[in-house]
């Protein structure tokens, strides 16, 4: 499938993760990994704002107290974005030591439907292939839980079913490239039930960042493939879309009416490479609509 592709003007990310549509404040938010920086798109208008964390951010959702909750390198954090620039983060919870030991951080990470965080953590060092990361689960009233899946080389795309019965977790290692389903029990919190939804061993691209559309199926950002995917809730390829660069991190669906996807990517050669379009970021227009994420409930 062809689609019309906008590249955001003014912004070039060495690792670009995490979009995110703020609905209350129809804005975009995304992040630049290493540059340790949030980046947020007025939609009218394309404003562009920016804010340096203390450390690095890997994931973000937005809150239901305005704030944003964001998975970083020593824990889950509070983050409050000021007009003027400035960014106030406080920990909210973080895994004992030997969870989150030297040289790891938190990755990919969203809110189930009923506005529950959950984050996985990664060694950093991807060449080492250490499946050291696990899966976690954070809310206001029961703090953090996990890890609840464990063994995980590079945790990536989460996401759940617009009933969210269904959870969809991936490692995107070169050694893995498999997405997993899930049972998830709406009460408890917790997934059951893991099995195999894609197994992508034989595709060029790896299984990174994610989103599930209003129709229930699972888009896919195939990184190093230079694409993105639909997979309907039965694992068969339904659509892909060429993106124009090679490693698209993460999509979101979002925009007034969420029949817009936002793609992050990944710059191999780092934030000092401001030519091509490696680490750009780009909107565009999939052919159907998404669904609202549920921000954290505080």
């Amino acid at each position: 499938m062809v689609a019309d592709v906008e590249r955001i003007a003014g912004v070039h990310c060495a690792t670009g993760e995490s979009p995110l549509w703020h609905a209350g404040q129809a804005a975009w938010y995304w992040v630049d990994i290493p540059a340790r920086r949030i980046w947020r798109r007025d939609h009218a208008s394309g404003a562009l704002l920016h804010w340096t964390a203390p450390e690095m951010v890997a994931c973000i959702a937005a809150s239901s107290d305005g704030s944003l909750i964001a998975g970083m390198e020593t824990g889950l954090f509070r983050l409050a974005l000021n007009a003027d620039g400035t960014l106030d983060a406080s920990r909210l919870a973080a895994p004992v030591a030997a969870e989150l030991g030297e040289g790891m951080r938190f990755n990919d990470g969203r809110c189930d439907r009923q506005g529950r965080f959950w984050s996985g953590t990664m060694f950093m060092d991807m060449g080492a292939a250490r499946p050291v990361g696990g899966l976690y689960r954070y809310s206001a009233a029961g703090g953090l839980h996990g890890p609840v899946v464990r063994n995980l080389l590079t945790q990536n795309g989460l996401a759940w079913s617009p009933d969210g019965r269904t959870m969809y977790l991936s490692d995107s290692h070169p050694q893995r490239r498999l997405v997993w389903a899930y049972d998830y029990d709406i009460e408890a919190g917790l997934p059951h039930n893991e099995r195999v939804f894609l197994n992508l061993t034989g595709q060029l691209g790896r299984p990174d960042g994610a989103a599930v559309d209003a129709d229930g199926c699972y888009w896919s950002c195939a990184n190093d493939g230079g694409v993105v995917q639909r997979f309907t809730p039965q694992g068969k390829l339904d659509r892909e879309i060429a993106l124009p660069m090679a490693k698209p991190s993460m999509c979101a669906f979002g925009g007034p009416d969420l029949d817009l996807l936002l793609v992050t990517s990944i710059d191999p050669a780092g934030a000092g490479n401001a030519g091509g379009d490696a680490g750009s970021v780009v909107i565009l227009r999939p052919g159907v609509k998404g669904i609202a994420e549920a921000p954290f409930a505080v």
